[in-house]
């Protein structure tokens, strides 16, 4: 069955591309279902808010270092298999023991990490033995350099197996912990298992096509080269992750852990989302490379109409969650997560500028303009930053939402700020004002 093509797009192209989309989008979706029932809704119940908020809080904390650990390879190692892909075997190899030693030496960070936070008098909300555990994501996570190779490959369909099919299984052993009435250092380790059984998951799938991670072999060269244009993108995650968790570490330092656990909830309920840029550009971004090397004007077209696709489904998104805010809040969760509603509200429209930002990351990766991905990052983790220090103490959870929806506008519009990017700028003003489609409309 043909689908419906986006402007700017060739039909059989785009056909084939929506359907890895799908693909993506449904691995993501039964994910996000799968972990707003479990994650941000039964454990949060069970453990109550303060509870919640010192199981989330190794989580929040090993993720700044986990990020910074995948040495943001992923898009750059998908561009490397589609240009190369007869060094599958050395590119993969690679880039594994690369993030495996990456993840090797963020363990002892992690720990000067707590403890700093703990000399400083922040007072951290879990125990160090709680975060030695949740560390530990750092070393698994570096097989999912596979999904690098299943996205080169447009076969979206095995990342959805395995993406569901793991979180499947952690959700089954988190329901039954609550069921047996575990204590909540079950549920930390349950933070582990997580990146356990996507790992195994993805070996088991790599493995069943034919493939052979004892294939991968070690390359100097490309090592060398990997790094060489990944380094900024590694730091760019890191502070990506800097800016959208520092809030939730610095509620946890001025409010405590019970308004650290409310708030997780809004995160998970607002963040949750974000898997839906993320997997349309992870399938469209062949398509895009494609017609930056064949025809620019395409290229050009093709980016629009992309960033138009973006705003519409996160202003529909937002939207619907805002609409929707009390009611969940009312029915699903327990009274003490009732402040979350009006917070909700706030952050979801984060999300519009979120979409954005991914959007526009594909088109600095493909220029190659990976500094500036990195200047844009830190800008916003500056401004995030700035903003909760200043926020959080007057308006609490409130402040720290309106920090996020500024902080993601601003890196989201950073590009017009530049002179070599500011047309992609204006394009995103174009569409984040839906002007296109009204002069569209108006023909």
């Amino acid at each position: 069955m043909k689908l419906p093509s986006l402007p700017g797009f060739n039909p059989d192209a785009f056909d084939k591309y929506i359907k890895n989309t799908g693909w993506l989008m449904t691995a993501r979706l039964g994910s996000i279902i799968i972990k707003m029932v479990v994650s941000a809704m039964a454990i949060p119940n069970y453990l109550g808010s303060a509870q919640n908020g010192t199981l989330n809080y190794p989580l929040v904390l090993v993720t700044f270092f986990s990020a910074a650990c995948t040495l943001g390879m992923d898009s750059f190692v998908t561009r490397q298999l589609l240009q190369q892909p007869d060094k599958q075997e050395a590119i993969l190899g690679t880039a594994f023991r690369l993030r495996l030693l990456a993840g090797i030496a963020a363990l002892p960070l992690i720990y000067i990490t707590y403890l700093l936070i703990d000399g400083l008098g922040g007072a951290p909300a879990a125990p160090y033995r709680y975060v030695a555990i949740a560390s530990f994501i750092c070393l698994f996570q570096s097989v999912n350099i596979i999904d690098s190779y299943f996205q080169a490959k447009i076969q979206g369909k095995h990342i959805m197996r395995v993406q569901i099919g793991a979180n499947l299984i952690s959700a089954m052993f988190k329901l039954a912990l609550i069921w047996w009435r575990a204590p909540l250092e079950w549920f930390v380790w349950g933070l582990l298992l997580d990146a356990v059984f996507l790992a195994i998951g993805y070996l088991y799938v790599y493995q069943g096509r034919g493939n052979s991670v004892f294939r991968w072999k070690f390359d100097l060269g490309i090592a060398k080269h990997l790094l060489r244009y990944s380094w900024p993108l590694a730091l760019s995650s890191f502070a990506i992750i800097l800016y959208m968790k520092i809030d939730q570490l610095m509620l946890d330092a001025y409010l405590g852990e019970a308004i650290f656990g409310v708030y997780d909830t809004v995160v998970k309920l607002s963040e949750g989302w974000y898997f839906v840029p993320t997997a349309i550009v992870s399938a469209l971004f062949p398509a895009i490379m494609n017609a930056k090397r064949d025809d620019p004007v395409r290229y050009q077209r093709r980016l629009q109409h992309l960033y138009e696709l973006m705003t519409i489904i996160s202003v529909g998104i937002a939207l619907a969650t805002t609409f929707a805010a009390p009611f969940i809040y009312k029915n699903f969760y327990t009274s003490d997560y009732a402040q979350g509603a009006q917070v909700l509200t706030i952050h979801i429209w984060a999300g519009v500028f979120m979409f954005l930002y991914v959007a526009s990351g594909q088109y600095l990766l493909a220029e190659g303009y990976t500094i500036l991905s990195l200047a844009r990052a830190a800008t916003g983790a500056v401004v995030n930053i700035t903003l909760n220090i200043w926020w959080i103490p007057q308006h609490g959870m409130t402040g720290a939402a309106y920090a996020t929806l500024l902080t993601y506008a601003s890196t989201a519009l950073f590009v017009i700020f530049v002179p070599k990017t500011r047309a992609q700028g204006w394009m995103i003003l174009k569409a984040l004002f839906f002007i296109p489609m009204i002069q569209r409309l108006l023909r």
